[in-house]
Order: C-alpha cells, then sequence, then structure tokens
C-alpha cells in the first residue's frame, strides 16, 4: 500500500495519472494559473471509470485542503487497483486529483488567493457571515512575530478564551471560517476561488445525467491517529442523512448536530455540491482521517500563515515550519497508510453498493 502514496504533488500526479491510466481511466485535466515550487505546471485531474451516462457515480476528491492531497492522493491510486475494475453495471467513479492543487504542492492548506476552499462555497454577493471569536483573536492565532515569547503570549491568549468560553468555542473561533482577515487562517475569501470554480466545472462536465451521486472528500488533520470519522452535513430528519447512516453505519458523524470532531462550518464544499445538483439523489461525506493532536496541527496551520506572509520560505526555519506542516496533514508512516488505505477503500465499497440499491 505504501507504493500509492507520494513525497510530494508531482510525484503523486504522475502516479494519479499512470494508475488511472493502467485502470482504462478516461483522463481530463483543468490547469491551474499557479506553479509550484520548482515551477512545474499544476492541475487538477479527474479521471472516470465507468460508462459516460451511467446513472449512478461516486466520486472522490482529494486535496480539498492542499497539504492533506498526501492521503487522498494515495488512496485515490490504490482505489484504480482495488474497485475500478469491478464496478456494479450502470455506475462510474470519477476520481478528482488535487482540487487545490496549489496547496498540495506548496504544503498548505489553502488556495493561491490565502482561501481555506472548504470555507469558499457561499453566496459572495449577499452579507458574509461574521466570527467574533475569531476578530477577538485575530492577533493571537496569527502573530507578526514567530518567536518563543510572542507565541507564549498568543498561547496565553487563547487559553484565558478557552478557560472563559469552552474548548469548542475556541476551535469554532479559530476554524469555524472568517471573512474579514485576509492574511489570516480560514479565510473563506470575498470571491469564489479558482479551485471552486474548477470543481463546479468538473460538476458541469462530468455528472451530467447522473441520478444518484456519492461523494466522499479525503480529509486528515482531526480525530485520532488513523481513524477515518464520516463527517455528514445532511440536515436532521432528511432522506439523505438516513441514506448515510445506512450506508456508512451508526458512527457517521454531523457538525450541526453536535456529534463530529469538527466544528461547524460556513462555505463548505458537501452541502455547496448537494446545490450544484439539484434533482439528484446526493449522499456526501468528508472522510476525516487523524494526524496528531488537534492543538499541534493548529499550530502548524499557524506557522505556515506567518511563514507565507512574514517569514523566509528558503531558511533553515522555513523548512523546519514546512516539514511541521505536512507531518500535522500527512503520517509517513506504513501503519497509518495501511489503515487509510483499508478504511477508504471500504467506504466507497460502502457507497458502490449503496448507490445501487443494496
Amino acid at each position: 500500500m505504501k507504493e500509492a502514496f507520494s513525497a510530494d504533488y508531482a510525484e503523486a500526479r504522475g502516479k494519479f495519472r499512470d494508475s488511472a491510466g493502467s485502470a482504462g481511466a478516461a483522463l481530463s485535466s483543468y490547469e491551474a494559473p499557479s506553479r509550484g515550487p520548482a515551477g512545474e505546471t499544476l492541475a487538477t485531474d479527474v479521471a472516470r471509470v465507468g460508462p459516460l451516462d451511467a446513472e449512478n457515480v461516486l466520486i472522490t476528491i482529494s486535496a480539498t485542503h492542499g497539504a492533506e492531497g498526501f492521503c487522498g492522493s494515495g488512496i485515490q491510486v490504490a482505489t484504480f487497483g482495488a474497485i475500478a475494475r469491478d464496478l456494479p453495471p450502470r455506475t462510474a467513479l470519477l476520481a478528482v486529483h488535487a482540487i487545490n492543487p496549489y496547496g498540495f504542492a506548496w504544503i498548505r492548506r489553502v488556495t493561491e488567493e490565502n482561501v481555506d476552499l472548504n470555507r469558499n462555497f457561499i453566496d459572495h454577493s449577499g452579507p458574509l457571515p461574521v466570527n467574533e471569536g475569531y476578530d477577538e483573536l485575530a492577533d493571537a492565532l496569527c502573530p507578526r512575530e514567530w518567536t518563543d515569547a510572542a507565541l507564549a503570549a498568543a498561547q496565553a491568549r487563547l487559553d484565558a478564551y478557552a478557560a472563559e468560553k469552552g474548548a469548542a468555542a475556541l476551535q469554532k473561533a479559530a476554524s469555524g471560517g472568517q471573512y474579514r482577515h485576509s492574511d489570516g487562517i480560514f479565510y473563506g475569501g470575498t470571491a469564489p476561488t479558482g479551485a471552486r470554480l474548477r470543481l463546479e466545472r468538473i460538476v458541469a462536465d462530468h455528472l451530467r445525467g447522473a441520478r444518484r451521486v456519492a461523494l466522499i472528500d479525503f480529509h486528515t488533520g482531526l480525530g485520532p491517529y488513523g481513524y477515518g470519522e464520516p463527517i455528514v452535513m445532511h440536515g436532521a430528519g432528511t432522506a439523505a442523512l438516513a441514506r448515510s447512516h445506512d450506508w456508512y453505519g451508526e458512527n457517521v458523524t454531523n457538525p450541526t448536530l453536535g456529534t463530529s470532531s469538527s466544528t461547524e462550518l460556513r462555505g463548505e464544499a458537501l452541502t455547496a455540491m448537494e446545490a450544484m445538483l439539484p434533482g439528484v439523489e446526493f449522499t456526501g461525506m468528508a472522510l476525516e482521517f487523524g494526524t496528531l493532536p488537534q492543538r499541534e496541527v493548529l499550530n502548524a496551520v499557524r506557522a505556515d500563515n506567518w511563514l507565507h506572509h512574514h517569514g523566509t520560505l528558503d531558511s533553515a526555519k522555513g523548512r523546519a515550519l514546512k516539514r511541521q506542516m505536512r507531518d500535522a496533514f500527512y503520517c509517513d508512516a506504513d501503519d497509518w497508510k495501511s489503515m487509510i488505505v483499508e478504511q477508504g477503500i471500504a467506504r466507497q465499497r460502502q457507497a458502490l453498493k449503496g448507490l445501487a440499491g443494496g
């Protein structure tokens, strides 16, 4: 299983395209305007296995948060050899590789615009959501200096907020999404990003005619080491939520119902995808794999934000912070890789069975 994983975006892209081609997939690419660290072309690649007029489509997405693409890409590469040649009748597999290739290549969570793609799917023509907790903590979450003294002072602020309002309130303030601080973390942007527009194009190009669609969006950074939490956003009492439990079991979680390790989000892709497919029976899930403790993951995101706004990438400190960021979202260990591939393929099999109606 470890052979499915890669050391960087360029290697991951090559493995994805090679594995998809070997499985007989039709490939298409959606190039991004940015370039990678070595000047390489960045693109979202899409592999389709199965009939063009398939009524049932399973779509998988990697690198919504770029640095998390190591995980999603590895699962997608492994999937081609495991299930792509044995799909049910009238069913297609659509694997979307690196929807945020900039973040994957530069080992960032965000897009070229410094936007968290999973907070960007809102109606930007109306009033933008307000996150008062983030506003209060903005300079502590993103200090202008990355020194021991500055970090200790910032952490004291964050700890005091958690002591007063609770750990859940701090998580929501920090990661729920914010739309005022363009140089901050978990920033949702003031307009659709290029990555969002690419996903909308992919949906329009590849999901026309589908009657039933299942989505699995691969993520990392929350929860216990190697455990894949099945997170859905479907509303209480909906047929889609009932389907999710039928397909994936009673361990399905939902931030809006308070059962998930994730806080309630604004502008996330699962709800947006459902809105893009009116009249389609849609069942969406984020499969979230644990890596390091939550504080370490948040600190890595904060450090990476500081590095790209105030630091020097090509420096000892810059390289150390990049390693910290990579480790927060990708555990380069054989046991972790085996755990996530096994769970990722199992969840896809459940989705395919559910799409087929049994």
